[in-house]
């Protein structure tokens, strides 16, 4: 376990600084995976590949993503979170620079499984903030840090619609090349290393067991609905993801010094946090997906609006706002009821949400209006679920724990795209010739996440209360002395 470090209050410029750089990171990193999606229906023609081939730019991103954010979390903790974090934040921007240079389909899907390394820089972050920051600053600072996932993908979808409907394409990946060349700049100058590590041999084994089994697992998912579920292929990743998973825990449990704590993540405040995280990325997301999809319909469906990308984009923009406005609240709430509460509280919103859309879906104002309360509720639910994990884990384990959390956040997202996806097939009616999704389906896409919202809500009051106990702050890694002397930089 690391040495703590004696406080340092704000001193000068950089340190005065460190919070929003941080959070400028974490925007950015939402913007690069939101910025390729306004080009998804045009990519077969301007890069001449099948859309089969331009689905990986999004599925290419997933996958590293979810393989890298525990991986780089672990050796955050080990090595440096910095460090770490400024890579994630190179491997990126050298991601939308290759975007930038190329129409090659080949290219542009490595270059988007480069930019997944970003999916890494919210847990990173988060543990820096840990570090770093003093009791009283740090519970708004990790919300804000969480909100900027929703700030960012708000942001990110007007942007890149605006940009590729006045400009060429490849301007977009200029633009976002530019941006993360500044942020790694900013995060090198204004972020201290943290002085709180946990040495020991990274674990390279354990690393290529859970990026097999979560490629298997996450490719299963992400391509049911192409390949069909009861293809030989998606059985054999799902069979393949079960047996490796298996070796994996396995060898974990075996391991000295394994990527992933496992008997840490099976503690019930651990556990039970990860599980909400799950179910709160699955209700989250539903609602991105499906309103996007809902407000560009077609008039002819008797219910569609036929908006355009652009105005598609600032729908949800007020949804972005609202996290940012609210992300202070929730810290607020946190320190004064706690975490669990709070998470409970912004699942329960999320659910009051969807039940907003299922009242009206027709009028574009009611449609804004469900989609900027489910934004209010992942706020709350977002900002809560890292300082549940800060409060139950070592100092030396916070980014590797927050990686976990954030990996199942992921997981649900994937689970909840598939799960969007077979109901809004299922219902279907031609228009135009065209199938496209009824009202019907939509609202049962909308009930389905708000049920889910309500077992998240449930997982999130299971979570037992932080003890006053001498052995649960054992269990955390700090003792009297580490209280008094939190480590901090700014």
């Amino acid at each position: 376990m690391a040495s703590p470090v004696p406080i340092s209050r704000p001193n000068g410029l950089r340190d005065r600084l460190t919070i929003p750089v941080l959070a400028f990171g974490g925007i950015l990193m939402a913007v690069m995976q939101t910025v390729v999606v306004p080009l998804l229906p045009d990519l077969p023609r301007l890069t001449g590949s099948s859309p089969g081939a331009v689905s990986w730019m999004v599925t290419a991103t997933l996958l590293s993503g979810a393989v890298l954010t525990p991986v780089l979390g672990r050796a955050g903790d080990m090595y440096g979170k910095r460090r770490v974090l400024t890579a994630a934040l190179a491997l990126m921007t050298v991601g939308s620079v290759m975007c930038a240079l190329s129409s090659d389909i080949t290219v542009l899907i490595a270059a988007r499984a480069l930019q997944g390394a970003a999916a890494s820089v919210v847990p990173l972050s988060i543990s820096i903030l840990r570090d770093e920051l003093p009791p009283e600053r740090r519970g708004s600072a990790v919300a804000l840090m969480s909100s900027t996932v929703g700030i960012g993908a708000a942001l990110g979808l007007p942007l890149a619609a605006l940009v590729i409907q006045y400009a060429d394409w490849h301007t977009m990946f200029w633009l976002t090349s530019a941006l993360g060349a500044t942020g790694v700049a900013a995060v090198w100058w204004a972020v201290k290393e943290s002085p709180v590590r946990e040495p020991g041999r990274f674990d390279a084994l354990g690393a290529l067991g859970l990026a097999a089994g979560l490629v298997c697992l996450l490719l299963g998912v992400s391509q049911g609905g192409q390949w069909g579920w009861g293809s030989p292929r998606i059985t054999g990743l799902f069979a393949g993801a079960l047996v490796v998973l298996a070796l994996w825990w396995w060898h974990q449990l075996r391991s000295p010094r394994p990527l992933v704590d496992l008997r840490l993540a099976v503690r019930p405040r651990v556990g039970l946090s990860h599980v909400a995280a799950l179910l709160t990325g699955f209700a989250f997301y539903a609602n991105s997906l499906v309103t996007a999809q809902l407000v560009q319909a077609p008039k002819s469906t008797g219910y569609g609006l036929q908006l355009s990308i652009v105005a598609t984009g600032l729908c949800l923009l007020p949804g972005g706002v609202t996290m940012l406005l609210l992300s202070p609240v929730s810290a607020r709430i946190s320190a004064a009821r706690g975490p669990r509460i709070t998470l409970a509280l912004g699942a329960a919103v999320i659910a009051c949400g969807y039940a907003v859309r299922i009242v009206d879906s027709r009028d574009l104002w009611m449609i804004i209006l469900g989609a900027t309360v489910v934004a209010t509720g992942t706020t709350l639910a977002y900002s809560a679920l890292p300082t549940l994990i800060l409060r139950a884990v070592p100092a030396g384990q916070t980014a590797s724990a927050n990686g976990v959390n954030v990996l199942m956040r992921t997981i649900g997202q994937a689970v909840s795209s598939a799960a969007v996806a077979a109901v809004l097939v299922h219902h279907s009616s031609p228009v135009a010739g065209t199938p496209v999704p009824t009202l019907h389906g939509y609202l049962r896409a909308f009930a389905m996440a708000g049920a889910v919202a309500l077992v998240a809500c449930a997982a999130a009051l299971s979570i037992p209360g932080e003890a006053a106990s001498g052995a649960t702050r054992e269990a955390r890694g700090e003792s009297r002395s580490d209280r008094d002397q939190t480590p901090a930089g700014t």
